[in-house]
């Protein structure tokens, strides 16, 4: 065999090596819209920071993130699909710390929270607030229960298995000895919307949901649950000023992929929002709306959905809450 045959075929086989290396190559992620399902009704913290969030990352990612709702089940709707979702990294949930919840309060979710889902990273928290309708005449937390030993209040939320729900059956029930009927929405959207209606007298949810109606008067606002005053209503007292000390509750918000998503995927999520997380604009309009950015690595967030779902299942436990 002469030395130009030989070339050829070394060429050949080199250029075939490199067709194969780049048939075999998945491409670069995204390379097209990446969706964003949110697990609960628009106006609520999930919606709003899918929102948020979305637009910012989709102008760093070079492809838009679609926002869609699919309310339902307190989050366990939305899990369930995105579940199902091929793990390409184009499907993506906006879930709240409801997720670590559910699985104490349902029987059936349709899902493994264990296996079939991963947390990517954690984005914003809020304490949750409690609101009232603007036609009560209670002023305080204290009047308010003393009005709900009657038997005749009731509360909504966005749904059952969310931590404003069981922030108000815990509250209520098991700190204030207080019968108050749970009415669950499919997001704080609704359940806001009750109360401002007067079809209900009280509302939990997180705080940001509820900012605006607040300053607007629409709601009167309660109490809040964190273990300070948020920034966003300096003048609505805490659980614990108003006569329970100790009590803190937050709702967190989340990235969550399919299970199997590439590795690679998961930290590019979670770099891209540590550095949005970090803009100075960004963090004014959490704090605006009444959020705290979150963080950590993929590794981190994980640990800490163990740790908040071994934390709720005792709540659960201790306030018999049920899934509505």
């Amino acid at each position: 065999m002469n030395r130009r045959r030989c070339a050829m075929l070394a060429a050949a086989s080199a250029a075939l090596l490199a067709m194969s290396a780049t048939w075999g190559q998945a491409p670069a992620w995204p390379a097209k819209p990446v969706r964003f399902v949110v697990a609960f009704a628009p106006a609520g913290p999930a919606d709003m920071i899918a929102r948020l969030l979305g637009q910012r990352l989709g102008e760093v990612l070079g492809q838009s993130v679609v926002v869609e709702n699919k309310p339902g089940a307190g989050g366990s709707v939305a899990s369930s699909v995105v579940a199902r979702a091929e793990p390409d990294g184009y499907t993506l949930m906006i879930n709240t710390s409801s997720y670590a919840v559910n699985p104490a309060m349902q029987r059936s979710l349709g899902f493994d929270p264990e296996k079939d889902l991963t947390l990517a990273t954690l984005v914003a928290s809020s304490p949750n607030l409690i609101v009232m309708a603007p036609m009560l005449k209670a002023r305080t937390l204290r009047e308010v229960m003393a009005d709900a030993s009657s038997g005749s209040y009731n509360y909504g939320t966005a749904g059952a298995g969310t931590t404003p729900h069981l922030t108000a059956e815990y509250l209520f029930k098991v700190l204030g000895k207080v019968n108050v009927t749970h009415v669950p929405f499919q997001g704080a959207g609704p359940a806001l919307n009750a109360t401002m209606g007067g079809q209900t007298q009280l509302a939990s949810v997180a705080l940001p949901a509820a900012v605006e109606l607040v300053k607007a008067g629409r709601v009167r606002a309660l109490v809040v649950t964190g273990a300070k005053r948020s920034a966003a209503l300096p003048d609505v007292p805490t659980v614990a000023e108003s006569g329970f000390p100790g009590f803190e509750d937050v709702t967190w918000v989340g990235i969550f992929a399919p299970a199997r998503t590439p590795d690679a995927i998961l930290q590019r999520i979670n770099r891209e929002v540590a550095a949005i997380q970090r803009e100075p604009d960004f963090q004014a309009k959490l704090a605006a709306a009444g959020f705290e950015p979150l963080g950590g690595s993929v590794a981190q967030a994980r640990n800490y959905l163990h740790s908040e779902m071994a934390k709720w299942a005792q709540v659960v436990r201790e306030t018999g809450a049920k899934a509505d």
